[in-house]
C-alpha cells in the first residue's frame, strides 16, 4: 500500500531528504511566497470589506506553521548553508509581518 503523497511530502523535508535547492527556491521562495501573498491579500480584502479584524488575521497568520515548518525543515537539510539560514529567517520575518 502505498504512503500517502501529504506524507512523503512532509516527511522527506523534515528529515532532510528532499533536494537543498527545491526546498529552498521553489517550496519556500516561490510556493511560500505566492501562498503567503494570497493569504495576505484574502486577509486584506476581508478587512477592506468591513468584516471582523479577528477574521483577517486569522486568514492572514493561517500560513505561520506551514512557513515555520519549511524553515525548519531547510535547517535539519544537510549542507544548509548559514546564508540560507539566516535569509530563510529574514524571509519568514517578511511574510509573517506583510
Amino acid at each position: 500500500m502505498d504512503k500517502p503523497q501529504t506524507a512523503s511530502f512532509i516527511g522527506t523535508r523534515w528529515r532532510g531528504k528532499a533536494s537543498l535547492s527545491k526546498l529552498y527556491w521553489r517550496d519556500m521562495l516561490i510556493v511560500g511566497s505566492v501562498i503567503n501573498l494570497l493569504a495576505g491579500f484574502a486577509a486584506l480584502m476581508i478587512a477592506a470589506q468591513g468584516g471582523d479584524p479577528g477574521v483577517a488575521a486569522i486568514v492572514h497568520f493561517l500560513c505561520l506553521p506551514y512557513n515555520v515548518f519549511l524553515v525548519l525543515a531547510l535547517w535539519r537539510t544537510p549542507g544548509c548553508s548559514r546564508f540560507m539560514a539566516w535569509t530563510s529567517l529574514v524571509w519568514l520575518g517578511t511574510v509573517t509581518v506583510i
